[in-house]
C-alpha cells in the first residue's frame, strides 16, 4: 500500500475532512460510536477520541474539528517526530488496536489508554502532566487511571527529585509484577471458595460446586506463579 493511501483515509491513516463530515452526519443520525467506526473502517477508540477532543457528541462539527487537528499537528515539537520507524498514523493505529484489546480483556478505557500510552512512549516513563497532554485528557482522569494501575502492578510510581513530580513507569518487570498480582488475586479467590465449601459442607450441592471451583482456581494460580518465576529471566 502506498504512503498516500495510508495517509488519506485508509484504516491505518489520519482522519480526513470527509471522514469528519461522515462522523458529524452519523452523530446527527443518532448512530453509536461503534457503528460510525464500522462505516469508516476505523476503530471505535479512534472515533471516540476524535469526538471527545472536538466538542463531544453534542458539539462536534466537522470543519472546526478538522482545523483544530491541523493546528495541533503544527504545534507538535520535533521531539515527538521520529526520523525513522513507524509514521505517526501507523503508531496511532497500533495504539488504537492495543487499547481495544485491553478494553476487551476488561480494563476500563482510560486505564487502557494510559497503559498503552506508557508502553508506546520512547522511555516507558511519563509524568501525569505529560500523559494528560499526550492523551488530551484532564489531569483528574490520569490520576484516576494511575491509582487503578499502580496497585495492579501494571505500572509503578517514581519520584523525580529534579522536577519534583511523580513519574509513572512501565518497564519490562511490569509484565512479571502484573502476572504475579493477578495470580495472587486468583489464588485468594480459590481459597475463599474452598472456605465456603467447608462452611456449606463438601457433600452439599453448593459445597461441592465451591470446592471444585476453588481447587481449579488454586491450581491454575499456583501454576501461573511458578511459571512467572521460571520465565522471568526472559525480561532481563
Amino acid at each position: 500500500m502506498s504512503t498516500n493511501a495510508i495517509l488519506t483515509g485508509m484504516p491505518g491513516g489520519r482522519l480526513t475532512q470527509q471522514d469528519r463530515h461522515r462522523i458529524a452526519t452519523g452523530l446527527a443520525d443518532g448512530l453509536s460510536y461503534a457503528e460510525i467506526a464500522r462505516r469508516l473502517g476505523r476503530s471505535t477508540s479512534t472515533v471516540s477520541r476524535e469526538i471527545g477532543r472536538n466538542g463531544g457528541p453534542a458539539g462536534y462539527r466537522a470543519e472546526p474539528a478538522h482545523r483544530a487537528t491541523e493546528r495541533r499537528a503544527r504545534r507538535r515539537t520535533p521531539a515527538t517526530t521520529r526520523s525513522a520507524g513507524p509514521r505517526p498514523a501507523e503508531l496511532r493505529e497500533v495504539e488504537d488496536r492495543a487499547v481495544e484489546m485491553a478494553v476487551g480483556m476488561g480494563l476500563p478505557r482510560m486505564m487502557a489508554r494510559v497503559l498503552v500510552g506508557l508502553s508506546l512512549s520512547e522511555a516507558g516513563r511519563l509524568t501525569a502532566a505529560e500523559l494528560a497532554r499526550e492523551l488530551e485528557v484532564s489531569p483528574a482522569s490520569i490520576s484516576a487511571a494511575v491509582n487503578y494501575l499502580v496497585p495492579q502492578g501494571l505500572i509503578r510510581r517514581e519520584r523525580d527529585p529534579r522536577r519534583r513530580h511523580d513519574v509513572y513507569v512501565l518497564d519490562d518487570d511490569a509484565w512479571y509484577h502484573s502476572t504475579v498480582t493477578s495470580a495472587q488475586q486468583t489464588l485468594e479467590a480459590g481459597r475463599v471458595a474452598k472456605a465456603g465449601a467447608e462452611t456449606f459442607g463438601p457433600d452439599t450441592p453448593i459445597g461441592s460446586r465451591l470446592a471444585r471451583g476453588g481447587a481449579f482456581l488454586e491450581r491454575i494460580s499456583l501454576d501461573a506463579l511458578e511459571s512467572a518465576e521460571r520465565w522471568r529471566g526472559l525480561l532481563s
